[in-house]
């Protein structure tokens, strides 16, 4: 009998020449869209709380609109297994990093498969309730989001924001 790694169920077929083939399971979802969750931030100093979407193409891309009043979109977050893009509406700005550049600071560090279950609502803690801690330097971030049910297979609006008409920031000195 073959066996396999990497994190993905396979399942094991008899042939009738006495070998076993490997198949790959089909995904559970390809997109997942989740509105109207509520995000906390708890920092040294603050307490932030909003409105959150998050919507997640499976292995590809996700992006994470935060409103913090009225359903307008002030700040959004575009991830892709290799890069984040963060837009500040409401101060016209926009930054890129990588999950290396960001884990400079940040304690435990973040990937993208751990941003992916974030956005799905399928850490290990369940689909209705994520806490999580970083130490972002000396500073402690702790995050609450409270999940509504989610949606799987439904169409989601992931293109990239244009940012030509944003400025970019360079963060490399906060990281």
């Amino acid at each position: 009998m073959l066996l396999a790694g990497c994190g993905a169920k396979k399942k094991a077929v008899q042939s009738n020449t006495a070998e076993e083939v490997l198949l790959p399971e089909e995904p559970v979802w390809h997109t997942c869209l989740i509105q109207s969750a509520r995000a906390t931030v708890f920092t040294n100093e603050d307490k932030i709380a909003a409105t959150v979407t998050m919507q997640t193409v499976r292995d590809s891309m996700l992006v994470i609109s935060v409103m913090p009043m009225l359903g307008i979109e002030m700040f959004r977050l575009e991830a892709t297994p290799l890069e984040l893009i963060a837009i500040d509406k409401m101060h016209g700005q926009y930054a890129k990093t990588t999950f290396a550049e960001l884990n400079r600071k940040l304690t435990p560090s973040l990937n993208w498969d751990v941003l992916q279950q974030l956005c799905t609502a399928e850490l290990p803690l369940g689909s209705e309730k994520a806490r999580l801690q970083y130490m972002f330097g000396d500073d402690i971030i702790d995050l609450v989001i409270d999940y509504p049910a989610r949606q799987l297979d439904v169409p989601v609006r992931v293109t990239n924001q244009p940012v030509i008409r944003y400025t970019q920031i360079d963060i490399s000195r906060w990281l």
